[in-house]
């Protein structure tokens, strides 16, 4: 009689989890649907995948971790990021976020980004060493990982399949203080600090060049095809 009472238990709790299971997935994809009609503002600059557009300033930014791009909203948001006025993109930015007005929104659309598949943007820049570019990486790889596949406990968003413009402008940014100035944004400031190991433009060069070599198995590249 107990044996049997403990196995209808342990059927009610197993048909309560997928209860359980089946509610949160409905609930996900609730949640990417609102994301993508949320997103249909943001592809007008970041392209209907995700892989940005340099024309507008905008990173690709497909398949990006949630917990990054929810951090980088509610930075543009508050002023964290995108309180310079010499940080154009910052700046356009900074308005597009706040249009997303309730912190389910932001969670939202960071949820559909991270869904899309990520996309290998085309290089663009030419006279960086990637060979050189490598060994000044080793110190970045420390946070954002030895293939750029990031790092969450860090903060440290994945750089593998990011637009060599972007990474070579942000760096540049964060050189000169345009970024990473508040004293709320601690990864901010650690990557200004860091930015100050690469001595010149030709050291910035060098390692988004090597950033671009890391591989990426799976990714789309711009045009369409996969890797």
């Amino acid at each position: 009689m107990e044996g049997h009472r403990a196995r209808r238990a342990l059927v009610a709790l197993a048909l309560l989890a997928f209860a359980v299971s089946g509610a949160n997935a409905r609930a996900d994809e609730a949640q990417i649907e609102r994301g993508r009609q949320l997103f249909a503002l943001c592809e007008q600059c970041h392209g209907t995948n995700g892989a940005g557009m340099q024309l507008s300033l905008a990173p690709s930014i497909a398949g990006m971790g949630s917990w990054y791009l929810v951090g980088q909203l509610n930075k543009f948001r508050d002023g964290q990021r995108a309180s310079n006025f010499d940080d154009i993109s910052g700046m356009r930015m900074r308005g597009m976020a706040r249009w997303l007005h309730t912190e389910a929104d932001v969670n939202a659309v960071a949820a559909y980004v991270a869904s899309l598949p990520p996309i290998r943007p085309a290089a663009t820049l030419t006279g960086g060493d990637a060979k050189n570019g490598g060994e000044l990486y080793a110190t970045c790889s420390g946070c954002h990982g030895p293939q750029g596949e990031g790092v969450e406990a860090v903060g440290a968003p994945a750089l593998s399949h990011q637009s060599d413009w972007y990474l070579y402008a942000s760096l540049k940014n964060f050189k000169q203080g345009i970024r990473g100035s508040d004293p709320r944004d601690a990864q901010g400031a650690a990557m200004r600090g860091m930015s100050q190991l690469l001595a010149d433009d030709q050291a910035i060069k060098d390692v988004v060049a090597f950033i671009m070599t890391l591989p990426m198995p799976g990714a789309a590249t711009a045009s369409g095809g996969a890797e």
